[in-house]
């Protein structure tokens, strides 16, 4: 059955059509249409209607991708060690320049020592924490929802990724459990069912397959409908082991192999990480360096599903020992020393600018922090568990 069409508010003589009031508002600011649902239960319908939510989040992202001046892209984080057990304070800042915009005291009780942003999607903040509860919360409608706990009988060292599936307009959660070695259990979320369904082991492309590598800080990219862990797999009688990518297909719900790029890990690497870079898959490598300090190397694949078309972009360098925390959707490389003798609370956050490698600013983060990138939007949330406030 077709969506009930919301009943049209009589409008005088001289006013304008009730549907170029509505395609007028869908090419407003989020806070700008909110205003309207107030305004009568006509307009609250509109507004919420999914059509016109979809409308109005596509022409949030043709706008920003028709016009990179425009700062309508922020940056979200969030302290991700919770030592006085409050609720936690995200920073909103804009994604070009880091200018703080606003704070958002999160809604929700999460009283556990480590939280963590699991990943942004169309203006959907994923959270999860040490405890393994999952939330869902959009700041710009005021509403979150708290998942249902695991369908699987045991957690043990968790992952999760956090995705957007449009060929069914719908939010998923991937969470794999890491049981032993080679031994994972792969449960996926998905909102519209509000439930959790095991994907066993036979979403696998192989079962030696060890997920190493949880990515923390940085959230599990989402490139081409596609999350992505850098992982490694035993082959041979000799046990040989080698690094590659898990990439779990959103759609299919199967994971494929990617190989990482020729030369980009030898016995010189430290760690691998995964992250967005400008829309595509990146790879950034943490090598040994000659001189004092750290040393990144960031790969980028050009074309998705190409291994040749991997390429090396650049290597940042930093004086002292760093980890790399976030990329910004403009290209800057959020990086916090750690350890730090030189600050007085033993970190530091800098951004750097990656086309000439120079410190930007210092973007005034107090507490070592969850970082993504945030848009915000008109989704809302269906199901139990929903609170809006």
């Amino acid at each position: 059955m077709g969506e009930a069409r919301p009943q049209q508010p009589i409008l005088r003589q001289g006013y304008l059509p009730y549907d170029i009031v509505l395609n007028i508002l869908a090419r407003l600011p989020v806070k700008s249409v909110i205003r309207f649902r107030c305004i009568s239960k006509s307009y609250n319908s509109s507004i919420t209607n999914p059509n016109f939510i979809s409308t109005h989040l596509k022409n949030i992202k043709d706008s920003h991708d028709n016009d990179n001046e425009n700062d309508n892209g922020f940056v979200i984080h969030m302290p991700s060690d919770n030592i006085g057990f409050q609720r936690p304070v995200c920073t909103v800042a804009l994604d070009r320049t880091f200018d703080r915009i606003s704070e958002l005291g999160i809604p929700f009780d999460f009283h556990y020592i480590y939280t963590q942003i699991v990943g942004s999607c169309n203006g959907l903040l994923c959270f999860a924490n040490s405890a393994n509860v999952v939330y869902l919360w959009n700041p710009s409608v005021r509403m979150f929802k708290r998942l249902p706990d695991t369908c699987l009988g045991q957690l043990k060292d968790v992952t999760l990724g956090f995705a957007y599936h449009p060929e069914n307009n719908d939010y998923k959660v991937v969470r794999i459990s890491c049981l032993s070695l080679f031994t994972h259990e792969i449960e996926v979320y998905t909102l519209s069912s509000d439930s959790w369904r095991s994907v066993g082991t036979t979403s696998l492309t192989a079962t030696n397959v060890m997920f190493y590598d949880k990515n923390h800080p940085l959230p599990i990219p989402l490139v081409n409908g596609a999350l992505h862990w850098v992982s490694n797999a035993v082959e041979g009688e000799e046990n040989h082991r080698s690094r590659m990518i898990m990439a779990f297909d959103v759609n299919s719900e199967r994971f494929r192999e990617l190989a990482l790029p020729d030369g980009s890990v030898d016995e010189n690497t430290f760690q691998t990480f995964l992250a967005l870079f400008k829309g595509k898959l990146a790879l950034i490598v943490w090598e040994h360096s000659e001189q004092p300090g750290t040393q990144y190397s960031i790969w980028v694949m050009k074309e998705y599903g190409v291994i040749e078309s991997w390429n090396k972009l650049f290597v940042v360098p930093f004086e002292r020992v760093a980890h790399c925390i976030a990329f910004t959707e403009y290209g800057s490389l959020l990086a916090c020393y750690i350890n730090d003798q030189v600050e007085a609370q033993g970190f530091k956050f800098v951004l750097v600018d990656t086309e000439t490698l120079h410190e930007k600013k210092d973007p005034d983060i107090q507490h070592y922090s969850s970082v993504a990138t945030f848009m915000e939007s008109l989704v809302l949330f269906d199901g139990a568990n929903v609170v809006s406030y």
